[in-house]
């Protein structure tokens, strides 16, 4: 059973952390929750570095989301019609191509048969049916409204499947050149500077400063290729260890957002999401404060996932809406002014769903024009490579030719 490190406030306000043993992190709250502690962050592995891993954790795939559409379109149809819960989800079952979806689906059906209902069956499986998706089904089975929450959730997972393809056409373009640099320099280094080098050495003449820079950067990476590997490999592991820590992950998370040229885009990519979550939440008649814990938790980002989670204690705590999001300052003045006016209406559900719009075409926008933005600089970076090349090369066979010419 996993271990989860937690910070939080007890009833008096005052902090509290420690560790709890659970199976989810979801029922790890609950257990908090259950001792008087309201948690602020929970996170999973107590205090200190451990090298245990699930093998079959690391080597199973995600369920791709075009899956999960199929499936909530496919039982969404099954419930319009009416047939029977337990029944629908047999059939789906055997129906199911994606074996972690299939395997998760036969569990969930022995817990229905057992007596437990669809979204606490559901829970059980987090790597499968994020926070997010249990809350929308949990919400539709206590309404009576399971069918709309489905067809809810296939259009969020559809707009997150569109947006997933742009992003992925955008890149593959800089993605085939900086690979190409990357092999051609392999080349270089191994194959073609070399040759040169032997060949100035044999003649003996003074070698220029860009040519000796070239030589020395190929006489290392012949031979100590091993050694870079290596450093490249620990370096990797490295981050990955900073990046899963608590501090080093938000740190992370918030320079993605102030990256030059990429992190405009990521920034409204994720008010985008956040947008459409906290208005689908709403909608469907989530809490206000459980709303915005989820819609924190689906952005896949700690740093706005923080102060998000900030918002809410403050919205708790009897704040305005508004206040908190200008107070929290990650929102631009659309999304204020759309809250605000929500806020005062009480369509913020309505309102945040057209801002959700507006950011996916400005997002689209700027994807579509990713390319011709990077390409100088990718121009730039092949342009210097030939130059260098090209002075390390031929300043010394000029030198070679003039002496030949002189004697």
């Amino acid at each position: 059973m996993p271990t989860f490190q937690y910070q939080g406030r007890n009833l008096d306000g005052s902090k509290a952390t420690g560790q709890v043993d659970a199976p989810t992190e979801e029922l790890a709250a609950e257990a908090l929750m259950n001792k008087g502690v309201i948690p602020t962050s929970i996170v999973v592995g107590g205090k200190g570095f451990s090298f245990d891993l699930d093998l079959k954790t690391l080597i199973t795939p995600a369920v791709p989301l075009e899956v999960l559409v199929i499936f909530c379109r496919q039982l969404f149809s099954l419930t319009k019609a009416g047939v029977p819960l337990l029944r629908s989800m047999k059939g789906l079952t055997q129906n199911c191509a994606n074996k972690q979806l299939k395997e998760a689906l036969e569990e969930v059906v022995t817990e229905l048969t057992n007596g437990r209902s669809l979204s606490g069956a559901m829970q059980l499986h987090p790597k499968v049916f994020s926070p997010l998706f249990v809350s929308m089904i949990n919400v539709g089975e206590n309404t009576g409204r399971l069918d709309e929450a489905l067809m809810q959730l296939a259009s969020y997972y559809e707009q997150e499947v569109e947006t997933r393809k742009r992003i992925k056409t955008a890149m593959r373009y800089p993605t085939f050149v900086i690979s190409f640099i990357v092999i051609a320099l392999f080349i270089l280094n191994v194959k073609v500077i070399p040759q040169f080098s032997s060949m100035f050495a044999r003649f003996g003449v003074d070698l220029p400063l860009p040519t000796r820079i070239l030589i020395g950067m190929s006489d290392f990476f012949v031979n100590y290729w091993t050694v870079m590997i290596g450093v490249i490999v620990g370096l990797m592991f490295a981050f990955r260890a900073w990046v899963n820590t608590a501090k080093g992950r938000e740190r992370w998370d918030r320079f993605r957002l102030r990256m030059p040229i990429v992190g405009d885009i990521v920034n409204r990519a994720q008010l985008s999401r956040f947008s459409r979550t906290f208005a689908l939440m709403l909608k469907a008649g989530v809490p206000l404060n459980q709303s915005l814990a989820l819609s924190a938790e689906a952005l896949d980002n700690k740093f706005l996932e923080g102060r998000l989670l900030e918002m809410k204690a403050a919205i708790e705590a009897g704040t305005a809406i508004s206040s908190t999001a200008i107070n929290s300052e990650i929102f631009t003045p659309l999304v204020i002014q759309m809250i605000s006016v929500g806020e005062e209406t009480g369509r913020i559900d309505e309102l945040l769903l057209e801002v959700a719009d507006f950011y996916e075409r400005e997002v689209d926008y700027d994807l579509k024009t990713l390319t011709a933005r990077i390409e100088p600089i990718l121009l730039v970076i092949v342009a210097g490579m030939v130059l260098i090349l090209a002075l390390g090369i031929f300043l010394p066979m000029w030198g070679m030719l003039d002496a030949i010419k002189g004697s």
